[in-house]
């Protein structure tokens, strides 16, 4: 190569990478689109509205929420995966993306490969709960009464992939039982359910059934947290009823397409972590019993680090109960 070709090439370099410097550092020119790959009104969708509003006002750039439900969440991941990885479109999502290998046989995508972690956004501890005329008084009494040999007992689940139906998997193995699990289109109709007397026991985030419980709906056995949640102070931890090994938490998480350039992952990832120290916002979430993400999980480094560990949890607890979606 001549050393005209030589210097011609490396300003062409020189020049595409100060561009694509300069259009990262620009990041973000116009409106971002979280997508949110469940129904309106969900959980988690109310939990992305709220900190839309928030991560605009920090990017100075509208951001708007798009719901692509469908197969647990998978059609709308897969649209994300597809997009262009230019940080334009997100993903948020929550302990369902850690399943997904281990329950859909056809997945045509992998969520530790064809996602980039922009961080953690929080999490909220289940409850075990159960119809208010139930037997058992306690966790204790209920693992007893789970073992008797003549009882059936149903356990109620807002569908197969969720946090419910994984509290059920892992409270399964933990006592060594076998339940009868009822798969529902969402928790209110496992709620209604439930409440009527139709089914025995449900685990769901603890947001959900505090009201019941206060009100006597339905009666209360555990929280699967290290902690006590204020809403329901007298509920104790699985920890606390002797079954420590019974840890679940809806946990929450902001993602982007494989590939997005490093810097944009660090101006959503540092956008994100001044949202969730707002005061604002914590009183906010603080209302439902989330516990919010610290500055050092809402990273890239650690939301990678939890999905690849709730990956390695759930994934042999799925396939040793043979539930599958094709």
């Amino acid at each position: 190569m001549t050393l005209f070709r030589i210097v011609m090439a490396a300003t062409l370099t020189s020049a595409w990478l100060l561009g694509s410097a300069s259009a990262q550092q620009e990041y973000p020119t116009r409106t971002i689109t979280i997508v949110v790959p469940y129904a309106v009104g969900g959980p988690i969708d109310t939990v992305t509205r709220f900190i839309a509003d928030h991560l605009g006002d920090q990017l100075h750039q509208q951001v708007i929420i798009e719901n692509y439900s469908g197969a647990g969440g998978t059609v709308g991941t897969r649209r994300v995966v597809k997009a262009a990885p230019d940080g334009y479109t997100l993903l948020s999502h929550h302990i369902g993306l850690s399943t997904v290998r281990a329950l859909y046989k056809s997945l045509s995508f992998d969520p530790l490969k064809d996602l980039e972690p922009i961080g953690l956004v929080g999490e909220n501890p289940m409850a075990i709960v159960a119809r208010k005329d139930f037997p058992p008084n306690t966790l204790q009494e209920l693992i007893q009464f789970i073992r008797q040999p003549q009882q059936k007992i149903t356990f109620a689940n807002a569908g197969i992939g969720g946090a419910d139906f994984l509290c059920d998997l892992l409270f399964e193995q933990q006592i060594n039982a076998k339940f009868t699990d009822i798969p529902y289109a969402g928790s209110g109709r496992a709620y209604i359910d439930l409440l009527a007397g139709r089914t025995d026991v449900m685990c769901d985030p603890a947001t959900g059934v505090s009201n019941y419980v206060k009100e006597g709906r339905l009666k209360a056995y555990a929280v699967t947290a290290d902690k006590r949640v204020s809403m329901m102070p007298d509920v104790p931890t699985t920890t606390e009823a002797g079954l420590p090994g019974l840890k679940v938490t809806v946990w929450y998480g902001l993602y982007a397409p494989a590939h997005t350039p490093a810097p944009v992952i660090q101006r959503l990832s540092k956008a994100l972590q001044v949202v969730l120290q707002d005061k604002t916002v914590a009183e906010w979430f603080a209302k439902f019993g989330t516990i919010l993400a610290t500055p050092e999980q809402a990273t890239p480094t650690l939301l990678r680090q939890r999905l690849m560990e709730q990956t390695n949890l759930w994934s042999p607890i799925i396939l040793q109960s043979g539930v599958s979606v094709h």
